[in-house]
């Protein structure tokens, strides 16, 4: 691993500077208003420790507000409700165009608020403006359909009707701050919902410049508001009897209290939670493909993806050439800050998941395993970089194998048969991803079909596109999102009988 840990001068764009030159503001009723209490955090930068701009904290009174205008903004009569899905469809594919004409504005903030490199951060922004395109075709295309009725003696008229759902909270991680924020908020006003946006605490950032675009655009009041906060920001907007639908994107615990709280008034609620994916390498593979694929695979996005191929299995009788060589595209990898040309993995996102990781990979060692590459920080002064680590000797009951690290840790454990992998794989209370490799189609789509995972990717890892279906099986989450799938869980099934 080559360390570049400096982060020297960033030459930020004048926007950047101006947007990070006084503090941000809630997005309520396309207003931005203080906090009502006045209360406020400082967003930090990873690579440097240092607060980069105060950010307003929004409480539940903040969500009362907020909520309150996405319920007016969704009512019968408003603009919004008036809007035609011909009118959508130009909104959100402005929307889009606007995003690319500005798409360095959005990389920089990215950068300097989740840590990532500015080549990361550009191909993020890229997918936020695709998916408003994307989704600008479905906005006229929310089709139904009639359906013979069989009554002896009678005839009907009956149809299914698709409407929007109503106001939906969207909750989302810090991971990729933009593009999952796009996940919630076009689908839903594609169609015609109106949103609650809680972005996570650590990265508001693009979030609350993102609702600045939406108005800038031609989005009518409280269609989209924005509220940066913290837990129980998020909890407010969970037990508001006002919100129809919960969207969440992050950890299986938090999940699982997004499940429990809205089970009090039964809203809607997807999820797309943890994962802990398998990625199995057969001997008869294409070894370099595969190396390469188990590298990106592990330590893409800082290892902070909640699809990264975390556990490695490698057939045994090339299980060391395997190892050897992901350790060594570990030890190429460039650990820098984010403006650094040089860089192609950032800090992790804070302290705390700084922390979490190194943990995991004390424990490990201290349980015994062996380190291939990596095992913690990289000569630095300040800054929450990790070095991509590579583990061997693990056994399936370790903390480090069974638990989302969500950080650049691979463990690499040896495999016989395909029986025993595939029984290893599926061994989690996750589902989110698999992979497999082998220059055998047979063997690929057989072993693909047994493993229990919303997304298996074959001789290939992180291949995506805005048309797919994405979701977990288990406890990796409830639902699907993107693709003609995306907007299902953001509309009512309504069925109309008319007597002819």
């Amino acid at each position: 691993m080559t360390t570049t840990a400096s982060t020297g001068q960033r030459e930020l764009l004048p926007a950047v500077s101006a947007f990070l030159s006084s503090p941000r503001q809630l997005l309520i009723d396309g207003e931005w208003v203080d906090a009502l209490d006045g209360r406020t955090f400082g967003t930090v930068d990873p690579a440097t420790e240092e607060t980069l701009v105060q950010v307003a904290q929004a409480s539940a009174a903040d969500v009362d507000r907020a909520v309150a205008s996405a319920r007016r903004a969704f009512e019968h009569g408003s603009p919004w409700s008036r809007m035609s899905p011909r009118e959508r469809s130009h909104l959100l594919w402005r929307i889009g165009d606007m995003i690319d004409e500005r798409s360095e504005e959005f990389a920089q903030l990215e950068s300097l608020d989740n840590g990532k490199s500015l080549a990361s951060a550009r191909g993020d922004v890229g997918v936020a403006a695709e998916l408003f395109r994307y989704f600008a075709g479905w906005a006229t295309k929310m089709e139904g359909t009639s359906i013979p009725m069989s009554v002896p003696g009678k005839e009907f008229h009956a149809y299914p009707r698709r409407e929007p759902v109503g106001v939906v909270a969207g909750i989302v991680p810090w991971n990729f701050p933009l593009t999952m924020a796009c996940f919630k908020v076009i689908p839903a006003i594609t169609a015609g919902n109106t949103v609650v946006l809680k972005p996570a605490e650590q990265t508001p950032l693009t979030a609350l410049r993102l609702g600045e675009l939406l108005l800038e655009a031609g989005l009518p009041a409280g269609v989209v508001n924005v509220l940066p906060g913290f837990g129980d920001t998020g909890a407010a907007l969970v037990d508001h009897p006002d919100v129809d639908k919960v969207a969440f994107t992050g950890s299986t615990e938090v999940g699982k209290k997004i499940a429990a709280g809205a089970s009090r008034n039964l809203k809607k609620v997807s999820l797309e939670l943890g994962g802990k994916a398998p990625n199995i390498v057969f001997a008869d593979a294409d070894l370099d493909a595969a190396v390469a694929g188990a590298a990106l695979a592990g330590y893409f996005n800082e290892g902070q993806c909640c699809v990264n191929g975390s556990r490695l299995y490698v057939q045994r009788s090339v299980f060391d050439q395997v190892v050897e060589g992901v350790a060594a595209a570990a030890r190429a990898i460039t650990v820098g800050d984010a403006f650094d040309p040089a860089t192609t993995m950032g800090p992790l996102v804070s302290a705390e998941q700084h922390q979490k990781v190194m943990g995991y990979v004390r424990g490990a060692i201290a349980d015994g395993v062996t380190v291939n590459a990596g095992s913690g920080d990289p000569a630095r002064d300040h800054g929450y970089f990790f070095s991509p680590t590579l583990l061997t000797g693990v056994t399936e009951d370790m903390a480090v194998q069974t638990d989302e690290i969500f950080g650049p840790v691979i463990t690499a454990i040896p495999f016989d048969t395909e029986d025993e992998v595939v029984a290893a794989a599926n061994n989690t209370v996750y589902g989110l991803a698999a992979g497999v490799w082998s220059r055998d189609l047979g063997t690929a789509h057989r072993v693909g079909a047994r493993l229990r995972a919303g997304t298996v990717w074959l001789n290939t890892w992180h291949a995506d596109d805005v048309t797919l279906p994405r979701g977990g099986y288990k406890q990796s989450g409830w639902g699907r999102e993107l693709g003609s799938f995306g907007l299902d869980d953001y509309t009512e099934l309504k069925t109309v009988i008319a007597e002819l």
